[in-house]
């Protein structure tokens, strides 16, 4: 089978070239074409046809196709849906902001996790990505909308701990200054808190922003939202959350989806006070975005403003996520889903 060539780290791609009889300076020369989203290697001008022959015998590279890309009349934010190799697909979401544009990329198609409130989960999990997708992902987002892209949250559907060893491939090939050269410290990866996976996050010193999706302070609100608290539990993830900051460094914040009676009464407040201040962490409070198939509302202004107020009072910092893309199928999965049930209408 032909080997995927994106996903090679440069000494990888180094040592294929030397096993074709080639030198290794010409891996450069690739990773650039690469860069510029050349994926036939016949369009790669400045190498040699004998070369060129040998990498199109010996390698694979596709390029995604857009199957969906929705622009927000509101904020201007994007969103894709893609295409893959094998037929299936995955979404990708452009934001701008002051400090400049944002791409929330999937790391699987699907997801095993099962969150209540959440689309991309629905259905399951199909398989994870590979590192030379999730790099497209950035790479045509930046190309195809114009918007040179300065952060990367990996948000999208899928979690991304759950396919750690492409996840962390791709971090390093983002990092390469032949392709991307985007730092470790713009990049967020989001998780549901596969404790698991923390130490061996830790133990990488990527330099990157670790964000937890907390959404409860307690095992019997969260485990009913969150299948994955059920055998970890809040204070295991507290546990590894306070373990992970000491080893690198780097402040976890805690993503909450506001839902309506189910997490946000003064109770849950006081514990997730509690709990960020066990591990000094940042609480960034979402409005739930609103899924078709599922039951939940996002809290109203008031509830909001009461939990906001004992966050206050407990000296918690924490952030409102400002609303974007609300008219461009907002939540993660959305298109993907809406894209899968006209498709299961008209066959």
């Amino acid at each position: 089978m032909k080997k995927d060539l994106l996903s090679m780290l440069p000494d990888e791609l180094e040592q294929e070239l030397l096993a074709l009889g080639e030198a290794k300076y010409r891996a450069k020369q690739i990773r650039r074409w690469l860069a510029r989203g050349v994926r036939r290697f016949n369009e790669m001008s400045d190498l040699p046809k004998a070369l060129r022959d040998k990498l199109d015998e010996a390698f694979v590279l596709y390029r995604p196709r857009v199957i969906s890309k929705q622009v927000s009349a509101l904020d201007g934010t994007i969103k894709y849906l893609w295409e893959l190799c094998d037929g299936n697909a995955v979404e990708t979401v452009v934001m701008s902001y002051q400090y400049g544009n944002t791409v929330c990329i999937s790391s699987q198609v699907g997801c095993r996790q099962g969150c209540a409130f959440c689309a991309s989960t629905i259905g399951g999990l199909v398989r994870g990505l590979e590192p030379s997708e999730m790099l497209d992902e950035v790479l045509f987002s930046e190309l195809d909308s114009g918007k040179k892209i300065s952060h990367i949250v990996l948000m999208g559907i899928g979690e991304p701990l759950d396919n750690f060893d492409n996840v962390v491939r791709f971090l390093k090939l983002v990092n390469d200054p032949e392709l991307l050269n985007i730092g470790m410290r713009h990049i967020t990866l989001s998780t549901c808190g596969l404790v698991e996976r923390f130490d061996d996050l830790a133990a990488l010193d990527l330099q990157l922003t670790l964000t937890v999706s907390l959404h409860a302070p307690d095992d019997e609100t969260r485990s009913q939202i969150m299948p994955a608290n059920r055998g970890r539990g809040v204070d295991a993830l507290i546990t590894a959350c306070r373990r992970y900051f000491e080893k690198t460094g780097r402040r976890i914040s805690f993503e909450y989806a506001m839902i309506d009676g189910v997490n946000d009464t003064e109770r849950h407040a006081r514990l997730l006070v509690r709990r960020a201040r066990e591990c000094g962490a940042h609480v960034n409070l979402i409005p739930l975005n609103h899924v078709e198939e599922r039951r939940f509302k996002p809290s109203t202004q008031g509830h909001m403003k009461a939990f906001m107020k004992i966050l206050d009072e407990g000296g918690v910092n924490y952030t409102v996520r400002r609303t974007l893309g609300s008219d461009v199928d907002a939540s993660c999965g959305q298109l993907r889903r809406r894209i899968e049930k006209e498709l299961a209408t008209t066959t």
